[in-house]
C-alpha cells in the first residue's frame, strides 16, 4: 500500500489480534504509525505534510484496516484532530500542536461524539463552560474518546455555555489540572486503542486553547474529513474479508464467486465516489451523499464478513484456522456503533430528505 512500509505491515499482521484483544501494544501503536510518516499524508506542505489530497489519507485508513482495524481507528483519531486544527482560525494553536501530532509526540483524541449527537438533536452537551476573565472553566465528561495515550494527548471537545447551548470547540490538554483520564473501557474489540472516558472538574482553559468559537459553524465544515476518513475503516476491512473469501474458494467454482465480485465492485465504486467527492469539494456541498457513503461503508463491511464466513464454512469457527475471521467479525460489528452510528446516520438522512 502506498505510504506504508513493509516493516509496519509485518508488525500489524503479527500484533493484530493483540491490538484487538488487549492493551499491550496500545502505546506503541501511534509511534509506529508516526515513524512510517502516515500522519503527514493528506496534510498541506505548508503545515508540514506531504501535500497530497485528502483521499490519500482515506487510502491509508483503508490500508491499515486491512491488517488491523485498531490501527486504522487510532490513525483516524489522530488525523481527525489534525484536520480539526488545520481548519481552526487560531493559528497560534495550530503551530503549537500540529508538529507534535504529525510526528506522534502527542496523541490526538477526537472527543466530539457528544457534539455530533447534540447538533443532530440526539443528546445534550456533556461539557459546560463558565466564562472567566481570561477564558473558561470546564466541567463535565467525555464518555468515549480514542487515542487517549497516557504519555500525552490533546482531545478536541465541544463546550456549551451555562445553559448547555451555543457550543464552542476547545483543545483539551491531558496535563491541565482537573482532567482525569478514566481506565480503558472494557471493550469487546479494539482494546488496544487507548479508548476511555474523561472527567473534567473545574478545568481552566484560556482562549489560546480554543479551536473555534462556534461549533455549529465549525463542525459541519470539518464533517467531510471527519466522516470521510472513517469510510476507509469499512472499505479496508471489506477488502481483507473478500480477499480471504476468495482464497478460501481455492479457485474452485462456487455460488459465492459472483457475490464476492459484485461486492468488491461495490466497494471500489464507493471508494471512488468518496475520494472524488472529498478532493473536489463536492461532498461538502452534498452532506446527504457523504452520509449515504458512510452508511454504505458499514453495510459493505458487514456483507463482506458474512461472505467470508460462508466461504470459510466450518473453518471460521476454529480458533487456529480462521485466518483472522473472528477478529474481523468483531471489527465489522464495531463499525455500526462508531459515531455517527447507523441509527444517527439514518436519522440525519431522514431529516435531510424532509428539508
Amino acid at each position: 500500500m502506498p505510504g506504508m512500509d513493509e516493516s509496519l505491515i509485518a508488525w500489524l499482521d503479527k500484533h493484530a489480534d493483540n491490538l484487538d484483544s488487549d492493551t499491550l501494544h496500545a502505546d506503541a501503536l501511534p509511534t509506529r504509525l508516526a515513524q512510517a510518516g502516515l500522519f503527514a499524508v493528506g496534510v498541506p506542505e505548508s503545515e508540514g505534510g506531504d501535500g497530497r489530497a485528502l483521499s490519500a489519507a482515506v487510502d491509508i485508513v483503508a490500508g491499515l484496516a486491512e491488517h488491523s482495524l485498531s490501527a486504522a481507528f487510532v490513525y483516524w483519531a489522530q488525523r481527525a484532530v489534525i484536520a480539526c486544527l488545520l481548519a481552526s482560525p487560531n493559528r497560534d494553536l495550530v503551530r503549537r500542536l500540529v508538529p507534535d501530532l504529525l510526528h506522534g509526540r502527542l496523541a490526538g483524541a477526537p472527543g466530539l461524539s457528544n457534539a455530533m449527537k447534540f447538533l443532530g438533536g440526539l443528546d445534550r452537551l456533556r461539557i459546560v463552560g463558565t466564562a472567566t476573565p481570561d477564558g473558561m472553566r470546564l466541567n463535565g465528561t467525555v464518555a468515549w474518546a480514542t487515542n487517549l495515550r497516557r504519555q500525552g494527548f490533546v482531545a478536541a471537545v465541544a463546550v456549551g455555555d451555562e445553559h448547555g447551548d451555543n457550543p464552542s470547540v476547545f483543545a483539551l490538554p491531558h496535563d491541565v489540572r482537573g482532567v482525569v483520564r478514566e481506565p480503558d473501557l472494557d471493550l469487546l474489540a479494539l482494546r488496544g486503542t487507548n479508548t476511555a472516558a474523561l472527567r473534567l472538574s473545574d478545568v481552566a482553559l484560556d482562549a489560546s486553547w480554543q479551536i473555534h468559537p462556534q461549533a455549529r459553524v465549525f463542525l459541519p465544515s470539518i464533517r467531510p474529513a471527519f466522516v470521510g476518513l472513517q469510510c476507509g475503516l469499512g472499505l479496508g476491512l471489506a477488502r481483507a474479508s473478500l480477499r480471504t473469501a476468495r482464497a478460501a474458494l481455492d479457485g474452485k467454482p462456487s455460488v459465492f464467486s459472483g457475490q464476492i465480485d459484485t461486492l468488491d465492485a461495490d466497494r471500489a465504486a464507493c471508494r471512488e465516489a468518496l475520494c472524488t467527492g472529498l478532493d473536489d469539494g463536492g461532498l461538502r456541498e452534498r452532506p446527504r451523499d457523504l452520509l449515504t457513503l458512510r452508511l454504505r461503508m458499514v453495510d459493505i463491511a458487514a456483507a463482506a464478513t458474512a461472505l467470508e464466513l460462508q466461504a470459510l464454512g466450518g473453518r471460521a469457527l476454529l480458533r487456529g484456522a480462521n485466518g483472522g475471521y473472528a477478529r474481523r467479525a468483531r471489527e465489522a460489528a464495531f463499525l455500526a456503533v462508531v459515531t455517527p452510528t447507523v441509527a444517527q446516520l439514518k436519522g440525519d438522512l431522514a431529516r435531510l430528505a424532509q428539508a
